[in-house]
C-alpha cells in the first residue's frame, strides 16, 4: 500500500474537535514542508535518532531525538528534561524558527495563544512501532498545551481521558495533520497504535512526529 504525499482529507473538517480543549488541524503543517524538511535533516545531523531505555529497562520501539533548550530523555534513572544530549555531551540543537512558528500558529488555531515551547521531541516510527497510553506530565507548566505534528506515513492516534482505564478513541492522522490539546484535556492519556507498513512519497517507510512542549 502506498501512502501518497497528499493523503485525501477532503471529507474531513479542517478543524476537528476531539475533546474539550483538544483539536486536530487537518493538513495544517503542509504549507511549511519546504522549510520543515531541511530543518529536520539538520536537527538529526546534529543529534541522531536513538532508541532510549525506560526506567524498567525496556527499549522503546520509537526512535527519538530532540531540539530546543531542553530535551526529553529516559533511562534507568527515570524520565526527565535535560539541556544536554546524553550521547554527545553537547546541548540539543536549537529549535529552528520554522518549528517555533508552526507550534505557535497551531496552538493559536487550537485556542491557545502565546505558546512558547522550549522543547520539541522528534520521534521516528517505523512499521510496527507504537507508543503506549501515557500522560505528558514531566512538565512543570500544565497551563501550556501540547502540539503534535504528524509527517510521513498515516498513524492511528489514541486519545483517551483523565484515567488510564478510559477507553481511547481512534483518530487517523495523515501527513501534515497537527493535534493540539490543553486545558481540560491537557493530562488525558494518549498513544499511537502500531504503525502500519507503507511508503510515503517524502518520508518512505516511516512516520515522523514532532511534539512541542513548554516544560517550565
Amino acid at each position: 500500500m502506498t501512502a501518497d504525499l497528499f493523503d485525501t482529507v477532503a471529507d474531513l473538517p479542517a478543524r476537528e474537535a476531539i475533546a474539550e480543549g483538544a483539536v486536530i488541524l487537518r493538513g495544517f503543517a503542509r504549507p511549511l514542508e519546504p522549510e520543515l524538511i531541511p530543518a529536520l535533516r539538520e536537527i538529526v545531523a546534529q543529534a541522531p535518532f536513538r532508541r532510549m531505555f525506560t526506567p524498567g529497562g525496556y527499549q522503546m520501539s520509537v526512535a527519538m531525538t530532540n531540539c530546543g533548550t531542553v530535551g526529553w530523555v529516559t533511562d534507568r534513572s527515570g524520565y526527565r528534561y535535560d539541556g544536554i544530549d546524553p550521547e554527545s555531551g553537547k546541548p540539543w540543537p536549537a529549535m529552528p524558527p520554522v518549528l517555533v512558528r508552526l507550534a505557535r500558529e497551531a496552538a493559536a488555531e487550537g485556542g491557545f495563544d502565546d505558546f512558547a515551547p522550549d522543547a520539541c521531541l522528534v520521534n521516528r516510527y517505523e512499521p510496527g512501532a507504537r507508543l503506549s497510553l501515557h500522560q505528558d506530565k514531566d512538565e512543570t507548566d500544565f497551563a501550556a498545551p501540547i502540539v503534535s505534528v504528524s509527517l510521513g506515513l498515516p498513524a492511528i492516534f489514541l486519545f483517551g481521558g483523565p484515567k488510564r482505564s478510559d477507553k481511547p478513541v481512534r483518530h487517523r492522522l495523515t501527513h501534515g495533520d497537527v493535534a493540539v490539546w490543553g486545558g481540560p484535556s491537557r493530562l488525558f492519556f494518549h498513544g499511537v497504535a502500531p504503525l502500519a507498513d507503507g511508503e510515503h512519497a517524502l518520508f518512505g517507510r516511516q512516520r515522523i512526529n514532532l511534539t512541542f512542549r513548554k516544560t517550565r
